[in-house]
């Protein structure tokens, strides 16, 4: 049985957004006080997540507000390339297809070699990032994955990832950021030296997720308390952060509104969330959630409405573009402020049915809607102006690559002819 994406109504009207006044009384009454200055309680964006349809139109202007108010009307993206040093894996994942068994996979590794062949084909390109992406710990589970480190002088995939991540920094422009999963503080410790940023998905801290016929069952390392510790240690280590929910994976509506306020938490007490991404499950074949119904785009909207008015007008929201590639422009009406990474030369390895867009459509689309589309670099503009947050090697590299601003110095025109 193939995916099914619940029934969407037409999507125009929240560009005609009312006034909260127009809405139902009790969301009415929420937005009045956001619109004060209030923050938002977690009990009241339970109500907004639960709130009739009729009333996202005015969720979302209150939303759209908000980011006007941090943001202005600029949208990033990061132009980068998609490198899956590994795809070997401890965990199994209900959802996941990046996963690959050692028998099955076209490399156990990438070499040193190929890494660098993948950065400079990029930077030739203008890619500013190399997105570094692999399965968790796959030491753990495989004698080849151990046999394989062993035999070119490493204990542990995150030594090898230390190490190309530190190639890249030193023979191309491109900044490394970081996607290896859960890490102790030692391990952060030592791929900060190495890296403009690092990051992990949250996805959900509900306990539904990692009980017996839950997609994380066999993933002992989506469990939240050892994913919400890998985000304490970046706090304490000064370490710039991305994170974010994925939502349609068999979480209740509260136990996102959970999630957003459990990252919202970490980040008041130490600031290192740079980014959060609000993600849709996407079915797949070959996988144990193939056949589940996938989250539509108004479930997207109300989501990301909710998480702008959750964490405030200075957070940096996202959304993949990719996978949603005819409605993403109405993520502009519920808050966001950008449309993550995006290349130009690699594929998207974790989804690899849903290509990026073209950068010239990204930037007209969004265009279309009022917003002016901007390239910036892994690490965020307010992590560069603000000393402590990048390693003593990593900040001249960072510095040489970006403009007064913080965004990327050539600025969009690197990438999309001037019409």
């Amino acid at each position: 049985m193939s995916p099914t994406v619940k029934a969407q109504p037409e999507l125009a009207w929240l560009l005609k957004a009312p006034t909260s006044a127009e809405a139902t009384p009790a969301v009415a009454a929420i937005l009045e006080r956001l619109a004060g200055g209030s923050a938002l309680a977690e009990a009241e964006g339970c109500e907004l997540m639960r709130a009739p349809l009729t009333d996202l139109p005015a969720i979302c202007k209150a939303a759209s507000a908000l980011r006007d108010q941090g943001k202005g009307h600029r949208v990033s993206f990061s132009p980068k390339v998609f490198i899956p040093l590994t795809q070997l894996c401890r965990d199994i994942c209900g959802y996941c297809t990046f996963r690959q068994e050692p028998g099955k996979a076209a490399r156990l590794f990438m070499t040193p070699e190929e890494v660098l062949g993948v950065a400079r084909a990029g930077e030739r390109l203008g890619c500013t990032e190399a997105l570094f992406t692999l399965g968790e710990r796959p030491e753990q589970r495989y004698p080849e994955a151990r046999d394989w480190l062993a035999h070119r002088g490493y204990r542990t995939t995150l030594e090898y990832l230390h190490d190309v991540s530190a190639l890249v920094l030193e023979e191309t422009t491109l900044l490394p950021h970081l996607n290896p999963g859960t890490m102790s503080n030692r391990e952060m410790a030592s791929l900060r030296e190495v890296s403009a940023s690092m990051g992990i998905m949250l996805e959900n801290i509900s306990p539904l997720l990692y009980a017996p016929g839950g997609p994380h069952e066999f993933a002992p390392s989506k469990r939240p308390a050892v994913r919400l510790k890998t985000l304490e240690n970046a706090g304490k280590l000064k370490a710039p952060f991305t994170t974010g929910i994925l939502i349609g994976i068999g979480e209740t509506l509260e136990d996102r509104v959970a999630s957003l306020f459990a990252i919202k938490r970490l980040h008041d007490q130490h600031g290192q969330i740079q980014e959060v991404i609000v993600q849709n499950f996407r079915a797949k074949p070959q996988t144990a959630m193939w056949g589940r119904g996938e989250p539509g785009s108004v479930d997207m909207v109300r989501t990301l409405a909710v998480t702008r008015l959750a964490l405030g007008k200075d957070a940096n929201i996202q959304a993949p573009p990719n996978l949603t590639p005819r409605d993403f422009p109405l993520y502009l009406h519920a808050g966001l402020n950008d449309w993550g990474g995006v290349s130009p030369l690699t594929p998207d390895f974790v989804n690899p049915e849903a290509p990026w867009p073209h950068l010239t459509d990204l930037a007209r689309r969004t265009r279309a809607e009022g917003f002016e589309l901007v390239p910036r670099l892994p690490v965020y503009p307010s992590y560069i102006a603000e000393q402590g947050w990048l390693a003593d090697a990593v900040a001249p590299r960072v510095l040489a690559v970006a403009g007064e601003d913080g965004y990327v110095k050539e600025g969009i025109e690197r990438y999309v002819p001037a019409t």
